[in-house]
């Protein structure tokens, strides 16, 4: 029988509805990749060598400063969830085994392409220069993302899931209506990222956003990680088949990466930018990873998944396989290595005390921003609140 073909269910039969058994942690034949679980360099073929290219201005030195990112970017996650776990946050969404996913594709972006990320792109706001306080004062509910989302080219934290998938079509369509899309000027050709997760993709914002995008050929890459997991649904409840072939359907190129090879990371997402500030349109990149961690700090996932899972990716960590890399290549010692780990100590202190030390803003704050303009109705409600402050001091 072809297999195009679909063999009809007998009558009285039920059609079964348990997803066939797979292995979570192989991401196919088709999946990009150049860096081993064991730091060893793949050797090229038909499917990563379209994307060689783009590592070869990456030297030893390179790799070094990717490591660096990776570990520095996890010890503040790290910090994130300790501090959410000793009352200093209110919440804290973990990154941890996505990190090689984010930094690679941040690193790739030049400083006139813009981000929209998630509320888990830490690793992305580090690329694009955010302060890691001030991911930590959004969570801590004393600004509304403190950061300049117009200096840093990266757009505020978005927790409706998937909305920032639009936002960033919607951008991408002004870019090319501000002429700076296949102008030929690498400082003024822009392409924009949007970043989801797995369960992302069931959200019909995201499904709209490719649908605008295709039509409108704009200029932007959509970052799924797939991480496996939407809080406590696996990837077998959210899609039959993976993200980066839904691409084929409204039109324009899907790809799978290996998500936690920082190098694959970083060349894929580099040419599908290239191809969207030259005017080819978009690219969807799926972006095959672990979530290591719990969804948030609210989340227990020994709920809901298996241990013997959990280890299976521990061995395929995106930090190990870059530090058994330079080490293998002679590139580093212990006492860099040594060195890395106490500037990310350093990283960790600062961000503890001045997380600590941040000010709570005054309660009547929260009518500041309600509407652009004074309204009467919400200046009554604040001289209401301050005057029921005020009673408990008399």
């Amino acid at each position: 029988m072809s297999d195009d073909v679909v063999a009809p269910v007998e009558s009285g039969a039920p059609a079964s509805s348990d997803p066939p058994e797979r292995d979570i942690t192989d991401g196919g034949p088709e999946m990009v990749q150049f860096l081993d679980a064991e730091g060893r360099r793949v050797e090229l073929t038909e499917v990563n060598q379209p994307y060689a290219s783009y590592l070869d201005d990456i030297d030893d030195e390179a790799v070094k400063r990717l490591y660096r990112d990776l570990v520095l970017v996890r010890r503040v996650d790290a910090e994130g969830f300790a501090l959410q776990r000793q009352g200093e946050l209110g919440l804290w969404p973990s990154l941890l085994g996505q990190e090689a996913a984010q930094v690679g594709a941040g690193r790739a972006m030049r400083p006139q392409d813009y981000a929209f990320p998630g509320y888990r792109e830490h690793g992305v706001a580090w690329c694009r220069g955010v302060d890691p306080i001030n991911l930590l004062g959004m969570f801590r509910g004393v600004n509304h993302g403190g950061w300049d989302s117009n200096a840093n080219n990266f757009h505020l934290y978005t927790i409706v899931i998937g909305n920032q998938m639009l936002h960033a079509t919607g951008y991408a369509m002004a870019v090319q209506r501000d002429g700076a899309v296949g102008t030929g000027d690498p400082d003024r050709d822009t392409a924009v990222m949007a970043f989801t997760g797995d369960g992302g993709t069931a959200q019909g914002d995201f499904n709209e956003a490719l649908v605008f995008a295709a039509v409108a050929h704009a200029p932007v890459v959509f970052y799924v990680q797939n991480n496996h997991w939407a809080i406590s649904e696996p990837n077998d409840r959210q899609f039959i088949i993976p993200p980066y072939q839904r691409a084929r359907g409204f039109g324009f190129p899907g790809v799978r990466v290996d998500g936690n090879d920082v190098l694959a990371s970083y060349a894929v997402t580099r040419a599908a930018l290239e191809r969207a500030r030259s005017g080819q349109g978009p690219t969807l990149i799926e972006a095959f990873t672990y979530r290591m961690g719990a969804h948030t700090t609210s989340d227990d996932p020994t709920k809901y998944r298996i241990a013997a899972e959990v280890e299976a990716w521990k061995r395929k960590d995106p930090i190990d396989r870059v530090r058994k890399y330079l080490l293998a290549q002679g590139a580093v010692d212990e006492d860099w290595l040594a060195a890395v780990d106490a500037e990310a100590d350093e990283l960790a202190g600062r961000i503890r005390r001045e997380c600590q030390q941040m000010p709570n803003p005054p309660h009547e704050a929260m009518f500041d921003k309600v509407y652009a303009e004074p309204h009467p109705v919400v200046e009554r409600q604040r001289a209401e609140f301050v005057a029921y402050q005020a009673s408990f001091d008399e």
